[in-house]
């Protein structure tokens, strides 16, 4: 398997904190499946910090960043049963990825982790 991009994003978690206040930065940035998972933590800034870092590590693995008519609510972050993060592949997210990289089958990875202050994700995007 190819490595065919990597991405990796830091952010100051009180950044975050003061943006989730805004109803309009949560309905822009992040999608339905986030904002249900949400409901569930008790640390709603580490959440959609590590969410945030996340999106923006894999534009970076594109080599594009957000461009493309590639949006944050595009990209879906959640958790398999054992806690692991994931993206939700879209049919928007493939097409993009077959354009860029002419390309059908691919695997996304994710590392994401916070700390008090910082929260970080790294992104490999691998073709099959």
């Amino acid at each position: 398997m190819k490595i065919l991009g990597i991405g990796t994003d830091i952010i100051h978690n009180k950044r975050i904190n003061d943006l989730i206040k805004k109803k309009t930065f949560l309905t822009r940035t992040f999608g339905k499946n986030e904002i249900k998972h949400s409901l569930n933590t008790s640390n709603k800034t580490n959440f959609f910090a590590k969410r945030f870092a996340a999106k923006e590590a894999f534009a970076k693995s594109l080599g594009t960043g957000f461009r493309n008519n590639l949006n944050f609510k595009d990209i879906e972050i959640l958790n398999d049963n054992k806690g692991k993060p994931f993206y939700i592949k879209s049919k928007k997210i493939d097409l993009i990825i077959k354009k860029i990289f002419k390309i059908n089958n691919y695997n996304l990875l994710l590392s994401i982790s916070d700390e008090k202050d910082y929260s970080i994700a790294f992104t490999i995007l691998q073709k099959k």
